[in-house]
């Protein structure tokens, strides 16, 4: 990336939440053994935006989240999944990103960003459905237009999309003010509806399948994110949720899907730094899995939790978050045609006969 990163060490007190990947609450120290597992949970009542955030501690509490396959959940608003190729719009929020520049690539720079995390997450957006990669592939397995509850979709059903040929659909540095300093969520929503009109997605058809992943500049907090009272990574949701701290957001473009991604490697090893590679190779490797991780929510579970959630309200991704590298479901690279990425494995119901469990591949269902 070309930068001196800035390799900040955050206590490994982590956890992960059905729409947010957070760190453990005061009392709960990690062992040796636990410290490249970021995999702690904590509940998360006052923030019910952060959908099904479960407290947990341990390996057993890890093992006991992954014996539940997902269940559909009705939908909301008429939206359960992403059923089109997803289209996923990146959103710089703030002047304090910088000025824009090209690198030789073609990719957006942003000289208020020292770690590279623009080209890092353009390269990962624009990678997905390349290269056939299969990781996602899982998610494609999951759909709507079947009753609540439901564990497992017909043929005929209206399935994920593929994001065949790449999902980035588009790029806006919103460089009109300052980023917020602790951003709430109906901030944050709120710029994604701007971002919708901005991009010309002005009606509901258009924001059917899209998201808009709002990334807030190094330094800044994000619904508290960085601070005592927020430990987390990122968490995903929709406009209209009236829990949303600061309430819902109005939307004239129908229903908008959007991430709250904040400067993940604010938090280092925290938020996944290093996990699957060592050195300057890993450093950006929370940037991809956190992302990845909230994009693979987005599409199974576009207007939570109007999607698959488990018995416990935790989504795909949630369930095999932090649960170490390698093997069928561990995090592990993955090849696409713009690179090589840290991903995590998600949750698949169909996997081991229909008991479930987390696969970083599986074939794309038509």
């Amino acid at each position: 990336m070309g930068t001196s990163p800035n390799n900040r060490q955050a206590r490994i007190k982590v956890l992960t939440g059905l729409t947010s990947l957070m760190i453990a609450g005061a009392g709960f120290a990690a062992s040796p053994a636990q410290a490249n597992q970021p995999g702690n949970e904590l509940a998360g009542p006052s923030h019910p935006y952060r959908h099904g955030v479960v407290a947990a501690k341990g390996a057993a509490a890890a093992a006991g989240k992954r014996t539940s396959n997902l269940k559909f959940g009705g939908s909301v608003d008429g939206i359960g999944v992403t059923t089109g190729a997803p289209k996923v719009y990146l959103v710089f929020l703030g002047s304090q990103w910088g000025t824009q520049g090209t690198d030789a690539n073609g990719y957006t720079t942003l000289s208020g960003d020292p770690m590279g995390i623009a080209v890092r997450a353009q390269q990962l957006f624009k990678g997905l459905g390349t290269n056939g990669e299969t990781w996602s592939g899982v998610m494609t397995q999951y759909c709507e237009g079947v009753a609540t509850g439901s564990t497992s979709c017909p043929s005929t059903a209206a399935h994920v999309g593929y994001p065949t040929g790449g999902a980035l659909a588009g790029i806006w540095v919103d460089e009109s003010a300052a980023a917020p300093n602790q951003a709430t969520g109906n901030q944050l929503a709120t710029e994604a509806v701007k971002a919708a009109g901005h991009f010309g997605n002005t009606t509901a058809a258009s924001n059917r399948n899209a998201q808009y992943v709002v990334l807030s500049p190094t330094g800044t907090h994000p619904d508290g994110f960085n601070t005592s009272t927020g430990q987390f990574c990122a968490w995903h949701d929709w406009n209209g949720d009236t829990t949303l701290s600061g309430g819902a957001a109005a939307s004239p473009y129908g229903d908008v899907a959007f991430t709250n991604d904040p400067y993940v490697t604010d938090m280092g090893t925290s938020c996944g730094q290093n996990y699957v590679n060592t050195g300057n190779a890993g450093l950006l490797d929370g940037v991809t899995m956190v992302y990845g991780h909230e994009y693979s929510e987005t599409i199974t579970d576009q207007n939570p939790a109007g999607g698959w959630t488990d018995s416990s309200g935790q989504e795909n991704a949630d369930k095999c978050a932090w649960k170490g590298t390698g093997g069928v479901g561990g995090a592990q690279n993955v090849a696409m045609a713009t690179g090589s990425f840290a991903m995590q494995g998600t949750w698949s119901n169909d996997y081991n006969g229909g008991a479930g469990g987390c696969q970083i591949s599986h074939p794309i269902v038509p």
